[in-house]
């Protein structure tokens, strides 16, 4: 019993000395907390103390006023990198200037990358951030760009995926707004596709599609390099099916020329090409110092000279606040009118985009023309001035077909009957579209042509749109070419071949036909008749084929002509000199 009870006195003793080193440790590191004004973060300060404090009229060489003001900076800085977006970057800037970001360069890198880590989706507007701040205080660029590669090396080590895709997809960024050098791209795709993985390859792709663009401009041969490298992994087959497919998608996205993914956004190209300042520096760099200690918070002796040296520079790059207010002034003024100026042009936009979806969807949902006819003269919209976009869509619609439908022709040749204004649209038309005929494919080309053959041959259109061909070896193309060749294969299974012919030949239309059946060079006028004949026309030729064969006749007469007109002349001439000569011997 004795025994038992001694024991149990021990464990309350050891309990008691225990509890009490305890509470000693807890205080000590109280005390520590609370006079150390070294450490990140530092101790809460109530909103009443920092009155109390202002009220008090601390010193500014004080530590205690020079550690409220670091506080607030930080807490400036942490709400501006957060509320950032492309809407109001350039508010934002500004404000940023406005706050001493030289003092607290360390806790602007460490708040943006904080916030990129934590919304991917607006890497483009903290690199637009960082590549305008770098213009005007390079040294935050430069701190920024020694952290971002400290950490990517840091992840790449550890096979952190995702912080390895977030800070990838920030140094991309960075690239495409010129804030680093591309050789630093370069560097991390050759080493994440040295000794391909899964997810390095995967990480790769995503940095190609991001600054793949902008490599492709600047940096094309090393932008090759990478793709064969890319190409050999694919046809090597190791990694994993998904893998794969991701790789041969990025390959479809650079015969599209990276589309979609442009280098830098219209709302965020806020850098003159002049002001950009770009770092160099490596990947392998070993020297690179990310200057933690910046983070915290450091007794400055010269306080007060620090903040206005800095009241200076940020007066350099933002001006004066009367001048920054005309500027504003002007700027909303400008604002204004150019809005007034994009809401009316927004306005005929809407009204023609509204009325082209109309008719498509009134010409797609019609049974027969005549219907579509009405619809659409008789719709809500008025047609007006815009007869021009009626036509239109009708030939884009008869185009867009897989064949060509007999509705578009009777559907155009009513509303050339019912308004002349139709036909001219039509003629004007016609001219546009055999001009770019070579812009369309095949399908298009054939619709294309058996609409207007459609138009010529129920006169819904005058003949005299011909003259636009010129059917010679130097004016026409394969493309135009196809499109001659159908119009009058339909015209002539149209109206037959003899009346096609007589069509063709009518003497007041000569002069609209002379490009179709040149006679101004006996080579066109045989390319007209071998392009006939070969599309088994030959039969229109037949003047043509006359008109070559008594040419060289023709010729030959005029030759002989002339030289009859010249022989009487000389025969004068050496009559002349043999008088003069006579006369000169009789006086001898």
């Amino acid at each position: 019993i004795n025994a038992e009870y001694m024991g149990h006195l021990l464990s309350v003793y050891f309990f008691s000395i225990t509890m009490q080193s305890t509470a000693a440790d807890d205080l000590s590191t109280i005390g520590r907390k609370s006079n150390n004004i070294s450490r990140s973060g530092g101790v809460y300060i109530p909103p009443f103390k920092i009155r109390k404090l202002e009220q008090n009229n601390v010193s500014p060489d004080s530590p205690e006023h020079q550690r409220m003001m670091w506080d607030l900076l930080k807490k400036s800085i942490n709400g501006l990198c957060n509320k950032v977006n492309d809407v109001n970057i350039k508010n934002i800037v500004p404000e940023l200037f406005g706050e001493n970001i030289l003092r607290g360069k360390g806790l602007l890198c460490r708040s943006i990358m904080k916030a990129q880590a934590a919304s991917p989706n607006f890497t483009p507007i903290f690199a637009a951030l960082i590549a305008v701040i770098n213009t005007k205080i390079p040294e935050i660029g430069e701190l920024l760009l020694k952290r971002v590669i400290i950490n990517w090396r840091r992840a790449f080590r550890r096979n952190d995926k995702q912080m390895c895709t977030t800070l990838t997809k920030f140094l991309s960024h960075l690239t495409n707004q010129k804030v680093v050098d591309e050789g630093l791209s370069l560097e991390v795709l050759t080493l994440l596709l040295d000794k391909p993985t899964d997810d390095s390859v995967e990480v790769a792709v995503g940095f190609l599609k991001e600054s793949g663009s902008y490599l492709h401009e600047i940096s094309p041969v090393g932008l090759h390099v990478i793709l064969e490298r890319l190409r050999t992994i694919l046809h090597e087959g190791d990694l994993d099916k998904k893998t794969q497919f991701i790789i041969e998608d990025l390959f479809l996205l650079r015969k599209k020329n990276f589309a979609g993914f442009p280098p830098i956004s219209q709302e965020l190209d806020l850098v003159e090409e002049d002001d950009q300042i770009t770092h160099e520096v490596s990947l392998h760099d070993q020297t690179l110092d990310s200057e933690k200690k910046l983070d915290f918070f450091h007794f400055d002796p010269k306080y007060a000279e620090n903040e206005a040296l800095y009241q200076k520079i940020r007066k350099e790059i933002l001006g004066d606040d009367s001048d920054a207010e005309k500027e504003e002034e002007d700027e909303q003024e400008e604002e204004e009118q150019a809005q007034v100026q994009q809401n009316i042009h927004d306005l005929g936009e809407q009204s023609i985009s509204q009325l082209r979806r109309t008719l498509y969807l009134t010409i797609m949902s019609s049974l027969d023309f005549e219907e579509c006819a009405h619809k659409i003269l008789k719709g809500s919209h008025s047609l007006e001035g815009k007869e021009g976009e009626v036509v239109n869509m009708l030939i884009e619609c008869c185009c867009n077909e897989r064949t060509y439908l007999r509705f578009y022709g009777l559907l155009g040749q009513r509303f050339c009957v019912l308004k002349r204004v139709y036909q001219q649209e039509f003629e004007e038309a016609f001219k546009t579209q055999y001009s770019m005929i070579h812009r369309l494919e095949t399908n298009k080309l054939r619709n294309c042509a058996k609409l207007f053959a459609h138009f010529l041959h129920t006169d819904a259109l005058p003949w005299n749109i011909l003259q636009y061909i010129h059917l010679n070896e130097g004016e026409t193309t394969s493309s135009s070419r196809i499109f001659i060749k159908i119009l009058f294969q339909e015209l002539a299974e149209f109206m037959g071949l003899n009346k096609l012919n007589e069509r063709l030949h009518d003497p007041t239309m000569q002069e609209c036909y002379e490009g179709l059946f040149p006679k101004d060079n006996p080579k066109n006028t045989r390319f007209a008749i071998n392009f006939f004949t070969s599309i088994g026309l030959g039969g229109l030729t037949d003047e043509l084929r006359e008109w070559l064969k008594n040419k060289p006749k023709e010729i030959m007469l005029q030759h002989r002509e002339i030289e009859a007109q010249q022989a009487p002349s000389s025969d004068s001439d050496s009559d002349s000199d043999s008088d003069s000569s006579s006369s000169s011997s009789s006086d001898s």
